[in-house]
């Protein structure tokens, strides 16, 4: 089975990558399920349903979220009835949505997919690397494949995160730096592990938003209103081939442009 991962999906231009490109890979590189960052897909920050929608309607089949989970106030009213979205697992007990999720593949496989945030540059959540070893109790016996996108600023914070896992997840990958890294490998136990997969977003900007303000903040330290940047697109993502026994046996970075 072929699983496809697309990088923070940045605001209406990574939703316009997603429409252009993601058809197209799915067909010509045989992939059988897709699974998409979302959490800065609305307006730069955030998600709402009608974007949720309009992502899985374009062939998404999961979404993760992240530290703008919240952003779009409007999520509390429909997180709850949407399992296909998953916020990170490590919110206290009682937060809306839901942390994980088991889904059937085409083969009829069941893949769980686990969202995370990391603690270090972040907000002070629960530790991520006890409660994913709750949760992996919880899924034994009941998938095949475990999937983790795990949202944190620290590289170390995520190359740790990834040790943690080796052996127990078929797929760990990172994401929140919008900045593709190039260190793609398979963990000793199986396990594919990157530190961060990257933005789907506007190419020509810092992470995603207009250079030009980011600029005005660091040259002047004053407060500036962040806008999303327009231009040429980028497409970050990767592919990892699923073996057996819950096992990857491959992982391929992905990044692509486009003129919108």
């Amino acid at each position: 089975m072929r699983l496809l991962f697309i990088g923070d999906i940045i605001g209406k231009p990574g939703r316009r990558a997603i429409e252009l490109l993601l058809p197209k890979i799915i067909k010509e590189r045989n992939i059988d399920f897709v699974i998409a960052n979302g959490e800065n897909s609305a307006g730069g920050n955030g998600i709402t349903k009608d974007v949720a929608y309009d992502l899985f309607n374009l062939g998404v089949n999961v979404i993760t979220m992240g530290n703008h989970t919240w952003d779009k106030k409007e999520i509390f009213d429909f997180i709850d009835g949407e399992p296909k979205l998953i916020r990170p697992a490590n919110y206290p007990v009682g937060t809306p949505g839901r942390g994980w999720g088991i889904f059937t593949l085409p083969n009829g496989k069941k893949i769980a997919v686990l969202n995370y945030c990391g603690r270090v540059f972040m907000d002070n959540l629960d530790c991520p690397f006890q409660s994913v070893g709750r949760v992996l109790e919880q899924l034994k016996g009941n998938c095949d494949y475990v999937f983790v996108d795990f949202h944190g600023e620290a590289t170390s914070e995520k190359v740790a995160f990834g040790w943690h896992l080796a052996g127990r997840a078929s797929v760990v990958v990172g994401t929140h730096t919008h900045v593709q890294t190039a260190d793609e490998r398979i963990l000793p136990g199986g396990t594919a592990y990157i530190t961060d997969v990257g933005m789907t977003g506007p190419r020509d900007s810092v992470i995603g938003v207009k250079k030009e303000l980011v600029l005005k903040k660091f040259i002047t330290s004053l407060p500036v209103r962040f806008e999303t940047a327009a231009g040429t697109l980028q497409f970050c993502a990767v592919i990892t081939e699923l073996a057996e026994k819950g096992k990857a046996a491959d992982i391929e970075r992905i990044n692509l442009t486009i003129e919108p």
